[in-house]
């Protein structure tokens, strides 16, 4: 099936990016998982507004936060200290941490420990939409890199024009030849490291993706000599048809 623009009139009337950007990871990891060794298994990870929380009434009875009290301290032959006070901040502003929606399939190693050994990384909207979002996203993928995780992004985004793949590549300090003609807003894109002759080498499978054509089939290394295809194309379909999207 050709790739339809889901961002906008008429299919954005029809289901929400976020009811197709939910179920496609589904239909991702039933395909993934008929063809990874029985060591492998994929999983399907989809976070709303996501951010790093600390649940604060687990640390205190009763939800009950305990407080020092200073008044008795030099009893019982004790020596009182004087409370220390620091100075004013430098910098005092009302803000909020940046959060991203996450829509992502990933591979682990149940052999290993349940090592994480390849991501898929569907781009949403909010990854792209500030400067603090696309370097959240870019930033996480870079890390997924870094400890040997083979990384692809698929990008469907049409009412975001910026690629987080050339974004990528600044971070890491690379070029790929097939951006010297322009960034395309859509794509699809497999990425690792590996070692070769002793060195770290960076590799990439770019692929530009357009408006009613079908989708590529990108390669997911889940070891340095093996890799499984991840057939976008026929993941798509089967997402269409489950929605009912013709």
């Amino acid at each position: 099936m050709p790739l339809l623009d889901h961002f906008h009139a008429p299919f954005s009337d029809r289901r929400s990016w976020d009811e197709f950007h939910g179920q496609w990871p589904a239909m991702m990891v039933i395909e993934l998982n008929k063809r990874l060794p029985k060591r492998y298994v994929a999983c399907p990870s989809v976070h709303l507004n996501f951010s790093f929380e600390i649940d604060e009434s687990t640390f205190y009875d009763d939800g009950v936060e305990p407080r020092l009290d200073f008044a008795h301290a030099g009893e019982n032959g004790g020596v009182a200290t004087e409370i220390w006070a620091p100075s004013k901040p430098t910098l005092s502003v009302a803000t909020d941490l940046p959060v991203m929606d996450e829509y992502e399939v990933l591979i682990y190693d149940e052999k290993c420990g349940r090592r994480l050994v390849a991501a898929v990384e569907i781009v949403s909207p909010s990854n792209k939409d500030r400067r603090e979002n696309r370097d959240l996203f870019v930033g996480k993928c870079a890390t997924l890199l870094q400890n040997h995780v083979c990384t692809a992004i698929v990008d469907l985004v049409t009412n975001r024009s910026m690629n987080l793949y050339h974004e990528l590549l600044d971070l890491i300090g690379q070029e790929d030849p097939t951006l010297k003609l322009g960034e395309p807003p859509l794509y699809a894109v497999s990425c690792r490291w590996t070692s070769r002759a002793g060195k770290r080498v960076f590799e990439a499978w770019s692929n530009e993706l357009t408006l009613a054509k079908p989708l590529p089939t990108l390669p997911l290394w889940i070891a340095d000599d093996f890799a499984v295809p991840l057939d976008l194309e026929s993941t798509y379909e089967e997402t269409r048809k489950v929605l009912r999207l013709a």
